[in-house]
């Protein structure tokens, strides 16, 4: 397999050294010396705390063919003199040239996701529904900042005809970038939650961050969005926007939601009736956009329900597992916004045949001044048809504490122990339980999730 070659390279950067023009094959593109490396550009990346140029004899022993060098920085000796090394003002930025000027040498159609919740799950619906037609590639995991993106770009085969690649971002500015780098064909905006409200200020900045995407589209490029989002009204008037939402006036609507245990059921206002594997209207939303994108790109219905049925996902979102003592276990550990957490909430109590539900709940980080208010907003999301609410960390006692004030009947209670929240816990884990663990990320739910999941399944 190859990406291109030396050759190729020597046009997008003038100043190197080496033998570049003899066409050298470039199989892969790398940022960690650490692995194994088959004819790979070895780009040393440079940061406050770390610089990859050390280790540039690490990745020339792992088998790099060639490198991208800051022309600041005093070349090793060891280099063998016919060694390409293409000279650079900044290797981050320079990456990100080259992942701009391969997408243009592939040529596949783009699709870029961004939004403050459902970004990746929407990408991997969206992937899904592509590659049942198209040679898709799509971003990893969630791959998705100003070094993500372009690895994603640069590691896709010369053949792909579809990217879909994600976009985050926590500061102004950040968006822009990833756009100009992708140049999506279809931009989709799942939704304006709170996440990094501590950068940008307001739900309104956030708004404004994430329509930076549309500086970076195709002239004739489609946008869709979350119709149902006053905070996006602003670009109703422009062409080629398509909402999505259950409110009657958007041009795609979802209605006759049907929530199980396993999967969502719904209909568009195509007439078609759709099923996904995940629980949750909210992700009926995250759908229309993979269907709308589908149907632009001619895919068949029968592709495409196909493809939604059988769709693998990145893991740790609200993923149904079996508990001990015949309990249920939702571990929704991956990430988390307060609107998200309200959303699997929602999913939570329209999932029926539960005895008793119980919510596991943790910190949402970066929402600066806003946390406590926005932590004691969840709580207007809980009713009377949960049995527990056990919050873990630092703002989550805002939860336990709002929801005992307005349901005292149910069982709210804040800990700063792991040992006796697990203790607790085991105290409900019986057959007709249902559990969910939500929080971000770096609360590490997930060492709850292993006490209490069964060993044998």
């Amino acid at each position: 397999m190859m990406l291109f070659t030396t050759e190729w390279l020597a046009s997008v950067f003038a100043d190197y050294k080496g033998a570049a023009m003899d066409g050298i094959e470039i199989a892969e593109v790398a940022t960690d010396s650490r692995k194994k490396l088959n004819k790979s550009l070895f780009i040393p990346l440079a940061g406050e705390n770390f610089d990859g140029h050390k280790y540039m004899k690490d990745a020339f022993d792992q088998g790099a063919a060639a490198a991208l060098w800051d022309k600041e920085k005093d070349l090793p000796e060891f280099l063998p003199a016919d060694f390409p090394v293409f000279f650079v003002e900044d290797t981050l930025t320079a990456m990100q040239e080259l992942a701009k000027a391969y997408r243009e040498k592939v040529g596949p159609v783009v699709i870029g996701v961004t939004g403050s919740n459902g970004k990746t799950t929407t990408k991997d619906i969206i992937a899904s529904v592509v590659a049942s037609s198209f040679k898709t590639h799509h971003t990893e995991g969630n791959l998705n900042n100003q070094i993500g993106v372009p690895l994603t770009i640069l590691s896709m085969l010369p053949e792909t005809e579809v990217l879909v690649t994600e976009m985050g971002m926590n500061h102004f500015g950040e968006i822009e970038t990833l756009t100009k780098i992708a140049n999506p064909d279809f931009a989709v905006i799942t939704n304006i939650g709170e996440s990094h409200i501590e950068y940008l200020g307001s739900r309104e900045g956030i708004a404004r961050a994430k329509l930076e995407i549309i500086k970076g589209m195709t002239k004739d490029g489609y946008l869709l969005i979350d119709g149902d989002e006053p905070l996006l009204g602003q670009v109703h008037q422009r062409n080629n926007v398509i909402k999505c939402g259950f409110d009657t006036g958007n041009d795609v609507t979802i209605k006759n939601i049907n929530i199980s245990q396993q999967s969502t059921q719904f209909e568009l206002s195509d007439g078609e009736n759709y099923t996904i594997p995940l629980v949750g209207s909210h992700h009926a939303l995250n759908a229309s956009f993979a269907i709308t994108i589908g149907e632009l790109l001619k895919i068949t219905k029968d592709n495409v329900k196909q493809a939604l049925t059988g769709m693998e996902l990145t893991s740790m979102r609200f993923e149904l597992m079996d508990g001990k003592n015949g309990s249920s276990i939702i571990n929704d550990a991956y990430n988390a916004s307060p609107t998200s957490m309200k959303a699997s909430i929602n999913a939570v109590k329209h999932l029926g045949g539960f005895r008793q539900k119980v919510l596991v709940l943790g910190d949402v980080f970066e929402l600066g001044q806003n946390s406590k208010p926005l932590h004691r907003s969840v709580a207007d999301s809980i009713d009377e048809s949960m049995t527990a609410v056990l919050t873990f960390g630092e703002d989550a006692d805002e939860i336990s504490s709002a929801v005992h004030k307005q349901h005292p009947e149910i069982d709210s209670r804040h800990f700063t122990s792991k040992e006796t929240l697990i203790g607790t816990l085991n105290t409900y884990i019986s057959e007709g339980t249902l559990i969910l663990f939500k929080a971000s990320r770096g609360m590490q739910f997930e060492s709850f999730v292993k006490q209490v999941i069964d060993p044998s399944k």
